[in-house]
């Protein structure tokens, strides 16, 4: 069965930063989206180089990362990571509030970008949906589907029992006569 998994905490490199705001699916590459990531700002090249340096590394090494324009204050050809620099560049066609990240294998892991300035519970509800296995959400229409809904106990609308997402359990819906 898969589940969706925080990423493990590493450490912080000295960097004097919490680790990131990361759920995913695993495997990856399964769903329409492969997670969720919450950064602390919109700074491009200090989030995803605090990304990188915190990538699970049974996920791979990110070789580069394409992102969408409208969720960062400014756009930048490349990361600085530790180590190393990864070349970033645009969605083809700027799907808001997410990023893809290619790793050394091949394998593109997409992941909604949670605004910053999201509360708590729409941050806290939008990575658990983007890392239900089986979600069809689009980012933008998960983002939208977690700030219109009511302020509600996530778990009852995201499930991670493989499930469509979205929605009561199907077992808890009354049936007609």
């Amino acid at each position: 069965m898969t589940t969706p998994t925080p990423s493990a905490p590493a450490a912080n490199g000295g960097s004097g930063r919490p680790p990131p705001r990361l759920r995913l699916v695993t495997p990856a590459g399964d769903d329409r989206l492969d997670g969720g990531w919450w950064p602390r700002s919109r700074d491009l090249a200090v989030e995803v180089a605090d990304l990188l340096d915190h990538f699970p590394a049974h996920l791979g090494r990110v070789t580069s990362v394409l992102c969408s324009p409208p969720d960062w204050d400014r756009v930048v050809h490349h990361v600085q990571a530790t180590g190393r620099r990864v070349e970033t560049g645009l969605l083809p066609h700027a799907d808001s509030h997410r990023v893809d990240l290619r790793t050394a294998d091949g394998t593109t892991v997409r992941l909604l970008v949670v605004p910053p300035t999201f509360g708590d519970a729409d941050g806290e509800e939008a990575l658990l949906a983007a890392s239900t296995p089986g979600n069809a959400h689009s980012a933008g229409d998960l983002l939208d589907a977690v700030t219109d809904a009511d302020d509600v106990d996530p778990s009852g609308h995201w499930r991670i029992d493989g499930g469509a997402g979205w929605g009561a359990d199907p077992a808890s819906v009354p049936r007609p006569g």
